[in-house]
C-alpha cells in the first residue's frame, strides 16, 4: 500500500499579523486537511524584517516543524544566539560556511519516514552567495542517506534562477519551493521526475499592504525617493503556501496545491 505524507509549506511569514496567522490557521489545517508536516519561512516574522527569540518560539509552539529564512536573517541581533542553539531555524546553506547556524535539517519522525528540509538563497539580483546548485546537490547527495522526502525552500528574486533549479533537482528532491518576493505564482506543478515545484508561495500576513509594509509609507518612499518608516500593515491578513502530497517511500511528489486562507 502507498502511504502519502501531506506537507505544508507557508509563505513569508510578516510581522504579528502573519503569526496570528499562523497560530490561528495552522492547527485547523492540521485537523481539516490532514497536515502531517509544517515548514515556514520566517525571516519576516519580527516588526518584518529578521527573526527574534519570541518570534521563533510563537512558530515553533504554532505547530511549525522547521523554519526557513533568507537575506533578513541577520536583521535582528539577537537571531544568532538563537540559531547556535535552535537546529529547527535554517540559514541559507550556501551562506559562507563560518556563518552562524545551519542551512539543513534531517528531521526524525516517530514511526515514519525523516524530513528533510534544505535553504538555500538565490544569487540573481541578490548579495552574492556561494553556488545554489552545487551547495544542493551535495547537501542532497548526503541527505539521501537517510531520507527520500526533502523539501528545498529556495529564497530568491529571479523566477528563471528558481525554476532553473527546480528541474536541476528534478527527481532527487519531493519540492523546490520558492520564497522572497511575497506573492505567489501560479506556476506549481509537479515536474517531470516527481518534485513538486512552484517560483513563490507568497506571504502568511497583510495583503491589504505592499508586500506586508504600509502602502501609504511605501507610496510615499516612491513618490519622493525620500526615506520611510515602513510599518508592518494590518489588514486583509491570509495565509499563503502549498500542500504538497509526497509518497512516503520514493519521496516523489504526488500533487502541490497552492493555497490563501483569509485569517478572520
Amino acid at each position: 500500500m502507498v502511504i502519502g505524507m501531506k506537507i505544508l509549506f507557508i509563505g513569508d511569514v510578516v510581522g504579528k499579523p502573519g503569526r496570528r496567522a499562523v497560530a490561528t490557521l495552522v492547527p485547523r489545517l492540521r485537523q481539516e486537511r490532514g497536515i502531517d508536516f509544517v515548514i515556514a519561512n520566517g525571516e519576516n516574522s519580527a516588526h518584518g524584517a529578521g527573526l527574534t527569540a519570541s518570534t521563533v518560539d510563537a512558530l515553533l509552539s504554532s505547530g511549525v516543524e522547521v523554519i526557513t529564512s533568507g537575506d533578513h536573517v541577520w536583521d535582528q541581533k539577537e537571531v544568532i544566539e538563537v540559531i547556535e542553539r535552535e537546529s529547527r531555524l535554517l540559514r541559507p546553506l550556501n551562506y559562507p560556511p563560518a556563518a552562524p547556524g545551519r542551512g539543513s535539517i534531517v528531521v526524525p519522525r516517530e514511526g515514519r519516514p525523516s524530513v528533510g528540509v534544505i535553504n538555500l538563497i538565490g544569487r540573481v539580483f541578490m548579495a552574492h552567495t556561494d553556488c545554489p546548485f552545487r551547495a544542493a546537490e551535495a547537501e542532497v547527495a548526503r541527505m539521501r542517506q537517510q531520507t527520500n522526502i526533502i523539501i528545498v525552500d529556495l529564497h530568491a528574486e529571479a523566477t528563471s534562477e528558481k525554476i532553473a533549479l527546480g528541474r536541476f533537482l528534478d527527481g532527487r528532491v519531493s519540492a523546490v519551493i520558492g520564497t522572497h518576493t511575497h506573492v505567489a505564482t501560479a506556476d506549481e506543478q509537479v515536474l517531470p521526475k516527481g518534485t513538486a515545484y512552484i517560483s513563490d508561495a507568497g506571504m502568511c500576513g497583510p495583503h491589504d499592504s505592499v508586500l506586508g509594509r504600509d502602502p501609504q509609507a511605501v507610496v510615499r518612499r516612491f513618490l519622493t525617493q525620500m526615506p520611510q518608516r515602513l510599518e508592518v500593515a494590518e489588514g486583509g491578513v491570509a495565509l499563503c503556501g502549498v500542500i504538497v502530497g509526497v509518497d512516503e517511500s520514493s519521496g516523489r511528489a504526488r500533487s502541490i496545491e497552492r493555497i490563501r486562507i483569509p485569517c478572520d
